[in-house]
């Protein structure tokens, strides 16, 4: 179940609106595609996700947990299990899809058609037009090549390097705060 809300459920108090989302939550499973309020497509989005996670682990204790949820609404089940999981096996999420389709004539509420993404997911293809674009240009401009004079290094001591390093950053900081005390007295 989502997280309960504050203020006023859906219709009532929370055993109804656990009970309208199941029921809900079985109808789509069962057509695929249903359209209700958007509160409570919104609603049921969660509970849904969270369904078709358990069909897709498919062992016992998940069909056990989904026939709770779904109030041991048989059909719902086995259409979740046998048909829905196998064509989101690849999908890892977002398995519902809600479009707002207007108001409703009778009391204007604002309605919305929740349905469930079957589609095979397509992975994004990184784009090798943008990658290979600036190499090309690198490679059509010649880099003038200067050939200069080996330069020999002298062995460096690295323990003294070292502490010229932090005597360096310590006289830094001695000055930042000199200059934060001036500022501050001015």
């Amino acid at each position: 179940m989502p997280k309960p809300t504050k203020g006023p459920r859906l219709g009532g108090g929370p055993a109804h609106e656990r009970l309208l989302l199941a029921n809900l939550a079985a109808q789509l499973f069962t057509h695929k595609s249903i359209t209700t309020t958007e509160t409570k497509a919104k609603r049921l989005r969660p509970l849904a996700e969270r369904l078709v996670t358990l069909g897709k682990r498919g062992d016992l204790h998940a069909r056990r947990r989904a026939l709770t949820v779904l109030r041991s609404n048989k059909d719902a089940a086995h259409v979740l299990f046998n048909e829905i999981a196998p064509l989101v096996a690849d999908r890892e999420g977002g398995y519902t899809r809600i479009t707002k389709i207007g108001n409703r004539k009778g009391d204007n509420a604002p309605m919305a058609v929740i349905e469930l993404v079957l589609e095979p997911v397509t992975p994004k293809a990184k784009s090798t037009k943008k990658a290979a674009a600036p190499k090309a240009e690198k490679a059509e401009k010649p880099a003038e090549v200067v050939e200069e004079a080996p330069v020999e290094e002298a062995p460096v001591d690295e323990a003294a390097d070292a502490g010229a390093e932090s005597q360096a950053e310590g006289e830094a900081a001695e000055a930042a705060a000199a200059d934060a005390v001036e500022e501050k007295s001015e």
